[in-house]
């Protein structure tokens, strides 16, 4: 029988470890505080161990199986594994189809950093595998794009996200949003619109606003309904579409856009608006071409 996870939920998932030896471990690239890997393993992978930090991740195919805390349990694609600091477990495949996961290996610094702005501790989950959509998709938005090295801006948000679902399935109650947020969330706005086409750091909105980069990714989405990252995002593709309707060359726009290049261009116009930038320019131009 087989385990395998729908690949319409999991789209892009499964790029990197397809030609690679049928056991192999994949690394994404650095982000302070947090790794990001993709596993595939038969039989069993790891023996009892621990280590010093969270351990999230998701099963995207087989049955994955371990120890923890005293008793066995069970992962099935689509579910959530959190792991404790510094506790016990193994892992392996629980059936011959074998095993195939994404973690997330989140140091327990920043988690007291983000939620001590909600006067929280640091959270356990007393359920080591979890089924929770909203979790997932959450979680899936750092872990998909496994070969990618992640934006500044994007690490912030992900991160406070992350750790609301991770508070709530702890039993952990957030504090009152304070009236400072609307301000906050409104100085940050001004100050990515003042710098739309470059690489803004974290550290300059929290210089800005006064608040640290976790608790202003909160307020901002309460304020404005989208985070910092997703904001300075739209506004450049907004200004990619004004471009396009100029008839500028399509390579130009991606660069002047604050693009790194055309390919992620295109791969964020296309998750923005539902087609590619060569589709909607023979759209606003009248061509009956169908543009790739």
């Amino acid at each position: 029988m087989s385990h395998g996870l729908d690949g319409e939920a999991f789209q892009g998932l499964g790029r990197l470890c397809v030609d690679a030896a049928e056991n192999c471990v994949i690394s994404a690239p650095d982000c302070v505080g947090m790794e990001r890997i993709e596993a595939r393993f038969h039989g069993s992978a790891f023996d009892l161990h621990r280590h010093d930090t969270y351990a999230i991740g998701v099963t995207l195919h087989g049955v994955q199986t371990f120890r923890y805390r005293g008793a066995t349990h069970h992962s099935l694609p689509g579910q959530i594994i959190v792991l404790h600091p510094d506790e016990l477990h193994d892992g392996g495949a629980g059936t011959e189809d074998g095993l195939r996961y994404r973690m997330l290996y989140l140091e327990p610094s920043i988690v007291l950093d983000c939620l001590d702005t909600i006067g929280a501790s640091l959270p356990f989950v007393r359920n080591a595998v979890v089924t929770d959509p909203v979790f997932r998709t959450r979680l899936l938005s750092a872990l998909g794009p496994l070969d990618q090295k992640l934006d500044d801006l994007f690490v912030a948000d992900f991160i406070a996200q992350l750790m609301q679902s991770l508070a709530r399935h702890a039993g952990l109650q957030a504090k009152p949003i304070p009236r400072t947020a609307l301000r906050a969330a409104s100085l940050a706005r001004d100050y990515l619109e003042e710098n739309v086409f470059r690489i803004v750091r974290s550290e300059e909105l929290e210089a800005i606003t006064g608040l640290d980069r976790y608790a202003l990714s909160r307020h901002f989405r309460a304020a404005f309904s989208t985070s910092p990252h997703r904001f300075l995002l739209m506004r450049r593709l907004q200004r990619a579409r004004r471009m396009i309707e100029a008839s500028e060359p399509l390579a130009q726009i991606a660069i002047a856009a604050g693009f790194s290049d055309q390919s992620h261009f295109n791969r964020h116009f296309k998750k923005a608006f539902g087609v590619t930038p060569g589709r909607w320019s023979a759209l606003v131009h009248g061509s009956s071409a169908a543009a790739a």
